[in-house]
Order: structure tokens, then C-alpha cells, then sequence
């Protein structure tokens, strides 16, 4: 990516302060900024950064009031966080926007593959899979039978995907995810062994869904294990059989959903939080991170925490009380002491 402070501006509807053609062809911390480096400005707490940066062009917001000269050339706009947004979007897409099939690979004669793919090399596509158009499949991804990918769908290195699994338009799956494996089913025999339990469902991915690095999401026993619209998934996230996450859903990293459990629509889950099989959480629920949810929750709108999980305000009065712990015991010990003199007193 190479533009001049004159193409920028026109993309962000700016207008130039300083050198219209000098050129940008990276981005940058405003700290770290040196020579050919797009950077921006819109804490007023890194503004020091502005007379000192070596970047070549910087992004600063229209109502910017300079108090020292400026190596850089200025480009002002109405906001300058999220004009920067707008430009690390389309860099994301330039960097990302490959095309083609690599060799070696496998492609199974009978999928059908949509318009303009990317496949890179040591990727496996099996029987009758379906891909609509753009869908990108980077280098060593495992696509099984019969999965279905919609539009614009992109699998980073590595992803599997398990037979029958459905995916949906605008989603995104990162490295090393494993979409569709077993769920986690073994009925106990008599003797203390356990005898496996067929895993015969799937997963359905809805649109827009993204889904961090390394996390799993198990197919059902029977039916479907469903990612709804617009859910937003960490790295490292464990999704059990026959749960369905709501809408709009967000969870952290290192989060596990035990099979059978519901979440209703804008859930949001903290980091490390685990929550048990075959319950349901209202819609709008906020567990915030290590807390463990053990029961139903039937409230909409409210935020939990601790393990077991209770409301978040009860949660905190509680860590402020276990705070002053030791300052109880000791006036607890010097009440025994003086109740002791006192009876001893008593007795003599």
C-alpha cells in the first residue's frame, strides 16, 4: 500500500496540512512513527507524540489546536479514530485480498466451488461441498463432505471443518479452529467403563460470525449445534454438543459452554468463564471473567459474577468483605482473649 497525503485525504473526505505528495506506504503508532508511516491522533493524551513523531503523515481531528511546529504532514478530519479504523479496514482488505488455487491440493470432482476462490496449497476439499463466491481457504485447511460454505467466507491456516457442517455468509474462522468434532458423549457401564455415543448432528454457523484461533466448537449428538448471527467468538473458546448461542453473542477467550445450554441474544462473556449443560441465560446477561454460572438465569439485562455466580453487585460486597477477612479474625481473637480474662476473673 503506497498512497500520497492528497489520496488519503480524498478517501477520508480530509483536507491536507503541509505536503499533498508525500508518500505513505505503511502504519504506525504515533510513537513509534518513522519515515513513510501513516499514523493518527485522537487522545489528547498522546498529543506530546504529534511534535516529535518521524511519521510522514498523521491524521488529527479538525478542532486540533497546535502549540509547536510539525514535522509531519497534517491530514484533518471530523474523527480521527475512526477514519483510522476506516483505513486499517481497507489495508486488512489489500493485505488479505488473494486469489486463485495453489498447488498441491485436493478438490473433490464433485464439489461445487463458487466464483472467484482462493484455495491455497495443502488444502483438502472433500465430497460434495458447496462454496459460494469468494471464499477464501488459506494453505492446510480440511474441509470434509457435504459442508456447505456461504459467500465471502474466510478459513484461516489450518481450520477444520467436519462433514456436514454448515456455514453461513461473511465468516470468519482463525487459525487452527476445529468446527464439528465429537461431542463429548460416553454412556457409563456397569464394570466403570464408558461406551462412546454416536455424534450424528452438526454445526450450523449463521452469517457475519467470527471465530478466534484454536476454538472448538463440537457438532450435536442429533440435530444442530448452532452459532448464531453477528456472535463474535475468542481464541481458545470450547462449544460444546447441542448448545445454541444467541445472537449478537460475544465471549472471550478461554470460555466453555457445557452441551445443551441456551444463550439468549447480546450475551456477553468474560474471559475464563464457564457456565454447566442444559440451562439458559437471558438475553443481554454479563458474566465477567473466571466467574462460573451453575444455574439458570432467567433475568434479562443483568451482569453476574464470582463462581458460583451470583448478581455483580452481591459479588463485589462479597470481595470487600473477604478483603477485611484478616482484620476480623484479629479483633475476633482479641475479643476471645478479653471474654477468657473476663471468666477468668469470674472464677476467682
Amino acid at each position: 500500500m503506497q498512497f500520497t497525503a492528497k489520496d488519503i485525504a480524498f478517501m477520508l473526505n480530509g483536507t491536507v496540512e503541509g505536503d499533498p505528495l508525500v508518500e505513505a506506504n505503511h502504519l504506525a503508532k504515533i510513537e513509534e512513527g518513522g519515515n513513510g508511516s501513516l499514523s493518527f491522533l485522537a487522545n489528547p493524551k498522546y498529543e506530546q507524540y504529534l511534535y516529535t513523531t518521524n511519521a510522514s503523515v498523521v491524521i488529527v481531528n479538525n478542532s486540533l489546536q497546535l502549540t509547536s511546529p510539525v514535522k509531519a504532514t497534517l491530514i484533518r478530519v471530523e474523527n480521527a479514530y475512526s477514519s483510522f479504523t476506516l483505513l486499517l479496514e481497507q489495508y486488512n482488505t489489500i493485505k488479505l485480498n488473494k486469489s486463485g488455487v495453489e498447488e498441491p491440493h485436493f478438490i473433490h470432482k464433485s464439489a461445487k466451488i463458487g466464483a472467484t476462490p482462493y484455495i491455497g496449497a495443502f488444502s483438502y476439499i472433500g465430497q460434495d461441498v458447496t462454496m459460494g463466491d469468494n471464499c477464501k481457504i488459506y494453505p492446510g485447511c480440511y474441509i470434509a463432505d457435504n459442508v456447505k460454505l456461504g459467500n465471502n467466507v474466510t478459513l484461516f491456516p489450518g481450520v477444520k471443518v467436519y462433514f456436514d457442517c454448515i456455514i453461513g455468509d461473511n465468516v470468519v474462522i482463525h487459525s487452527g479452529a476445529v468446527i464439528g468434532s465429537d461431542g463429548f458423549g460416553f454412556a457409563p457401564n456397569p464394570d466403570g467403563t464408558y461406551t462412546k455415543v454416536a455424534q450424528i448432528g452438526n454445526v450450523v454457523i449463521e452469517d457475519d460470525v467470527e471465530i478466534g484461533a484454536n476454538t472448538t466448537i463440537d457438532r450435536a449428538t442429533m440435530g444442530s449445534t448452532y452459532v448464531r448471527k453477528g456472535v463474535k467468538i475468542d481464541n481458545l473458546v470450547q462449544i460444546a454438543h447441542n448448545v445454541d448461542i444467541g445472537q449478537n453473542t460475544v465471549i472471550a477467550a478461554q470460555a466453555g459452554i457445557a452441551g445443551s445450554t441456551k444463550l439468549g441474544e447480546n450475551v456477553m462473556l468474560g474471559g475464563q468463564v464457564g457456565v454447566v449443560g442444559h440451562i439458559t441465560i437471558a438475553r443481554g446477561t454479563q458474566v465477567q471473567a473466571q466467574s462460573g454460572v451453575s444455574r439458570k438465569i432467567t433475568e434479562e439485562g443483568k451482569r453476574w459474577a464470582g463462581s458460583p455466580a451470583i448478581s455483580y453487585t452481591a459479588d463485589m460486597r462479597s470481595n470487600v468483605v473477604v478483603s477485611r477477612l484478616p482484620e476480623l479474625e484479629k479483633r475476633v481473637n482479641e475479643l476471645e482473649k478479653i471474654i477468657k480474662e473476663l471468666k477468668d476473673r469470674d472464677v476467682h
